[in-house]
């Protein structure tokens, strides 16, 4: 199965009720597992109701569409878009009915600013190791400069391991963690070598179940309002209102 061009896209979704997102995936730092989010959340989401979803890579190394191509299933769709003129893109897809578009990136500055400027919610995935964790700032520094709402998700998690939790309350600092981490499974990887998720693979599996959990909360993140900074100081919202509120 091909990439499907605009004219495919198009004729798919038109008549579909449209109040679409953007979610940009994004890090500085490389090998963060990226593509195996953007392609689980994507799947997770359409299943779920969310669709249609359109994903979109601009990553040169093209994993997420390599998956994509050998996948069976028709959804989610994937969208080929040439960066500079990737606003006007989306503004197509908008207007035919796309409801939800999932943005996977290099860690090129370039690539990751040009993204954040079309995305309502940039998540930046995290595992939890020393180098890692000093790495996120240089993403941060990115999203901040936009004003764009962002969530860390940590991944790639050793289960039941000290330094997960320790790196949740790192994350924190710069902003908020999604509630759900995602942990080193095989079954994430295996799927991903014939374009299906571990949910389609093995559903109720904890690597499925950590997807829909994750999706919840995406979910609710993109479509809810921005909420004001808790008692416990945990920043919630954009850069620009926590200076309006300093």
């Amino acid at each position: 199965m091909g990439r499907l061009e605009w004219e495919d896209v198009l004729t798919y979704v038109k008549d579909v009720p449209n109040n679409m997102r953007v979610i940009a995936f994004a890090s500085r730092k490389g090998g963060v597992g990226k593509t195996t989010l953007v392609g689980h959340l994507a799947v997770e989401a359409e299943r779920r109701g969310a669709g249609p979803v359109a994903l979109v890579d601009t990553d040169p190394q093209g994993s997420l569409a390599a998956w994509w191509n050998e996948r069976k299933a028709e959804t989610p769709l994937f969208v080929r878009v040439e960066l500079p003129v990737l606003e006007r893109q989306l503004e197509e897809l908008h207007a035919h009915g796309i409801k939800l578009v999932m943005i996977d990136t290099p860690p090129s500055v370039d690539h990751i600013e040009r993204v954040i400027e079309v995305a309502n919610v940039v998540l930046i995935p995290a595992r939890p190791s020393p180098h890692d964790l000093r790495s996120v700032a240089a993403t941060v520094d990115l999203v901040e400069a936009r004003n764009r709402r962002m969530a860390f998700i940590v991944n790639g998690a050793s289960v039941n391991s000290k330094i997960s939790t320790e790196a949740v309350v790192a994350l924190a600092e710069h902003g908020r963690v999604a509630p759900v981490i995602v942990h080193q499974r095989v079954n994430f990887a295996a799927s991903m070598t014939d374009g299906r998720t571990a949910g389609e693979v093995e559903p109720g599996s904890k690597a499925a179940e950590e997807i829909e959990e994750l999706w919840g909360y995406v979910d609710k993140l993109v479509a809810g309002p921005v909420r004001r900074k808790g008692n416990n100081g945990s920043k919630d919202d954009t850069a620009r209102e926590r200076a309006d509120r300093a």
